[in-house]
């Protein structure tokens, strides 16, 4: 193959895999929720076989789906992006990243503060909206960084946009990235700029992230020493810390990470097209909007067609996703333990039902042996059993 187009859906899992409960998860399903949606039209997706999916609940299947499809079971230890994009490149990480559910210690704190001449406010697990809500007008008044996590293995830093220029948050962030290291090492560390007034803070398209760097050699790192296109859309750059990234560029929407994948597919390359579109998650799912959900969903499935008219015999595309973040789910607003699904599409894919991998790293595995690169993972690839002879 020539080109592959590998897309993740940030957040769309597709149901309860069996140790959810040991991450806080009761009969979570993100694709089910979004089923419940009137918004929700997605005949394309359909088509491709999205309901032909093993245990895929609320759609209905197709007799002769148009691509090769699959459940993929997540082997690390994490829900989150960092670990769930790594495992799609082929690094299994069977330690979770560490958590902070009572806040950082302040070690972490101090050393921050010391850092940057700035002193912090809230230390707790928040959601995003309302921790500005919260906090905002007393970071006004103090001028103290606004810090904060989830259940996910982050330290987030907030801040206003007219009070703290956007280069001096990432670059308290780039300090922050340094000092969490070691037993402290967070898989992101996340700027998380708004604007506004007190009763109606938003927070801004300004988001950056900083990523540990991935543990071992990933899909990109291969198919950049192969010599070929390692082209990352949206967060895929930060995700792996820009290790074995040839090319990328930052999305400040779903629809404008859609722009960017045609902009691409109209390119003259051989390699890869990693693609993440984070609106799903960021929006959708952590705010458990189930009908925005439903609504992204539709506006990627018609979206679609127009990527699959740019591909040629030697091209592929891959749809998944790195975790679930349901959004019908109120026990939390975190990501959800989730199986994930696979649907692959090409003039020259096989309709074929892959059942349930034992792992995300497959996808890596996979991509690996048909653009003939050489990679070291547990993944098993399914390259055989989806080409057209």
């Amino acid at each position: 193959m020539k080109r592959i187009f590998l897309i993740v859906l940030d957040s769309c899992g597709i149901g309860a895999m069996p140790d959810s409960q040991a991450f806080g998860d009761v009969g979570v399903n993100t694709l089910r929720s979004c089923t419940k949606s009137e918004y929700l039209h997605i005949p394309n997706l359909l088509a491709a076989g999205l309901g032909n999916i093993d245990g895929v609940e609320g759609l209905a299947p197709v007799a002769a789906p148009t691509g090769a499809f699959a459940r993929l079971t997540e082997q690390s230890m994490g829900k989150d992006t960092t670990i769930g994009h790594w495992e799609i490149a082929g690094l299994v990480s069977p330690q979770p990243l560490p958590t902070y559910p009572e806040g950082f210690p302040q070690e972490v704190l101090d050393a921050f503060t010391e850092a940057t001449g700035r002193g912090c406010l809230c230390n707790l697990p928040y959601s995003g909206t309302d921790v500005i809500r919260d906090y905002g007008q007393e970071h006004l008044d103090t001028g103290k960084w606004i810090v904060y996590t989830s259940a996910d293995s982050v330290f987030q830093v907030a801040a206003h946009e007219e009070l703290v220029p956007l280069e001096e948050l990432y670059d308290a962030c780039r300090k922050a990235r340094q000092i969490l290291r070691g037993k402290h090492g967070v898989g992101r560390v996340i700027a998380r700029p708004f604007v506004g007034t007190a009763g109606d803070f938003r927070r801004t398209a300004n988001r950056h992230d900083y990523s540990l760097e991935p543990p071992g050699t990933t899909l990109l790192d291969a198919v950049k020493a192969a010599g070929m296109a390692s082209i990352g859309v949206g967060k895929i750059h930060d995700i792996f810390a820009g290790v074995g990234v040839t090319e990328h560029v930052y999305n400040k929407s779903n629809a404008n990470g859609m722009e960017h994948t045609l902009h691409y597919a109209d390119q003259d390359f051989t390699g890869l097209c990693f693609v993440n579109l984070v609106d799903f998650d960021m929006l959708y799912g952590h705010r458990r909007d189930i009908d925005g959900y439903a609504k992204a969903l539709t506006e990627f499935d018609a979206w679609l067609p127009k990527l699959m008219e740019k591909l040629g015999d030697e091209d592929i595309v891959m749809i998944t996703a790195d975790h679930g973040c349901d959004p019908a789910y109120t026990a939390t607003t975190d990501h959800t333990r989730e199986y994930v699904p696979l649907l692959i599409l090409g003039n020259k894919v096989r309709n074929v039902n892959l059942g349930t991998r034992k792992r995300f790293a497959d996808i890596a595995a996979t991509c690996a042996e048909l653009l003939g690169v050489e990679l070291d993972t547990p993944g098993e690839s399914f390259a055989g059993e989806i080409i057209k002879e």
